[in-house]
């Protein structure tokens, strides 16, 4: 299943896209014209990753500044230890498509039980 994201003219270099899906996902398109997708999530604490700051294939965390590479979803920088999924994107007719991973996501404790119901 693919998911529309947005149209690639209105996502410019060096942005972000978040898209509201449980858990959320965001796509990056690099100053080098790359386009990745990652959970939005950092799996640190609940932060955006979309509203952080985007370096070549990697992207800081605005929270605690953790780093995650856009292309593995592996850990560059902690305080965060476990590596974000990364997802398939694929532009069609000028339009952005995500076509989110089937392994289960690394959200923090937080984000896992609000999901579950329990206290934030």
């Amino acid at each position: 299943m693919m998911i529309p994201a947005c149209l690639l003219v209105d996502l410019p270099p060096g942005e972000a896209h978040r898209l509201d899906v449980e858990p959320p996902i965001s796509v990056f398109h690099t100053e080098e014209g790359e386009l990745f997708a990652i959970d939005d999530t950092c799996t640190h604490q609940d932060a955006s990753l979309a509203d952080g700051w985007l370096e070549g294939c990697e992207v800081e965390c605005p929270l605690h500044a953790s780093k995650f590479d856009l292309r593995t979803g592996a850990v560059d920088a902690p305080p965060a230890r476990r590596p974000v999924r990364t997802h398939e994107v694929v532009v069609e007719d000028g339009t952005v498509y995500v076509r989110p991973s089937t392994q289960a996501p690394n959200l923090p404790p937080c984000v896992v039980s609000r999901l579950a119901g329990g206290a934030t």
